[in-house]
């Protein structure tokens, strides 16, 4: 094995053990804090030189962004229309399951589709980025050229978050941690963006991999729940799939998110990335960013936990996500009967009852 230093040449040297937390809080911090002092002359001028000195991308990169974008959200509507939709038609699903069953439906298809990708991207071709995670950095050149299967990934999960954000506010089902999720994808957006223009991408590939999977995951188990009451029967087969999926899902998001998310890729962007690259620009911005996606992955991780505990305690008797709007139906009968007008000019059926929906 070689190990490349910043400068694009080679060093013989092993593969780097995985760190623990102690080791990445411990040397994150000492590491951040010295390049802080080291930054005397950081300011807005300097960010702006960087910038200008090291991000790299086209008014053609920009253009197919912005039209793959639209693309996504064509499809999605499309196949709402005639394979979603129909398909919940077909099966008698319940109406507020038939409502909410074309969003999990359309994740679940790209999700699948483009984890599959980052899997052969990291396990069936040369890079060596999930057990050599700091070797995202060696050979570091500002404006190096970006591999065509790497800038493939990067247009297709680039412009699926573009459509995201208008689908989480326009398409979406409305939920507790909408807002959340919106800056989610604002989050990961402005993470590809800048990621691809420094030719960070290698790191990029790393962190849509240990994120994707948990989605395909979650997205498989809302169907499931969806399916098991159809036709105006009940389904054991259904349930024990989504009970399945569930647990998985659980033990999966601390595994990749909270567990190899922090020792793999922030490590090697806090520690690895200053070993490889002294002067790397925009080290603190990007390392902000993806401490953020850490807080978010923490926020979304307590979710779980209340639904296990609800389970655990006999308040939650069959699969649901916590996050979605419940409601009493004799409240909700009562709040009708009382609103009825004012309710109709200012919400919207989603989920079977009736919640505003604003940011």
């Amino acid at each position: 094995m070689e190990r490349r230093s910043g400068d694009g040449g080679t060093n013989a040297g092993t593969v780097e053990p995985m760190p623990g937390y102690a080791e990445l809080f411990s040397r994150g911090y000492t590491v951040m804090c010295g390049a802080f002092k080291d930054c005397g002359g950081c300011g807005v001028e300097l960010s702006k030189r960087t910038l200008l000195d090291n991000a790299f991308i086209t008014w053609t990169e920009v253009g197919l962004f912005l039209a793959c974008s639209v693309i996504w959200t064509l499809a999605r509507r499309g196949l709402t229309a005639c394979l979603f939709k129909p398909m919940a038609r077909w099966c008698l699903l319940q109406p507020k399951d038939a409502a909410k069953m074309p969003e999990s439906a359309w994740k679940l298809t790209f999700y699948s589709m483009s984890w599959a990708y980052s899997v052969y991207l990291l396990f069936f071709t040369q890079y060596s980025f999930f057990n050599d995670p700091p070797s995202v950095f060696y050979g570091w050149k500002s404006g190096m050229v970006v591999p065509a299967d790497i800038a493939v990934a990067y247009l297709i999960q680039g412009s699926f978050y573009g459509h995201s954000i208008y689908a989480s506010i326009y398409m979406d089902v409305w939920r507790r941690d909408s807002i959340v999720m919106v800056m989610h994808h604002i989050i990961t957006l402005a993470l590809i963006t800048f990621s691809y223009a420094f030719r960070y991408h290698n790191v990029g590939v790393l962190v849509l991999f240990l994120h994707d999977v948990n989605d395909i995951q979650l997205e498989f188990t809302k169907l499931n729940v969806y399916f098991k009451t159809r036709g105006g029967g009940y389904h054991p087969v259904n349930n024990v799939i989504s009970n399945l999926g569930c647990v998985s899902f659980c033990i999966t998001w601390f595994w990749f998110r909270l567990y190899w998310f922090p020792l793999k890729v922030l490590y090697a962007t806090c520690v690895s990335s200053l070993l490889s690259v002294p002067d790397i620009p925009f080290y603190f911005f990007f390392n902000c960013l993806l401490f953020l996606l850490l807080l978010m992955n923490i926020y979304w991780f307590l979710y779980i936990v209340l639904f296990v505990v609800k389970v655990l305690t006999g308040q939650m008797k069959e699969i649901n996500d916590v996050r979605e709007y419940e409601e009493d139906e004799e409240e909700e009968e009562q709040r009708v009967a009382v609103h009825q007008n004012s309710v109709k000019d200012r919400s919207q059926v989603q989920n079977g009852i009736m919640k505003d929906k604003h940011l």
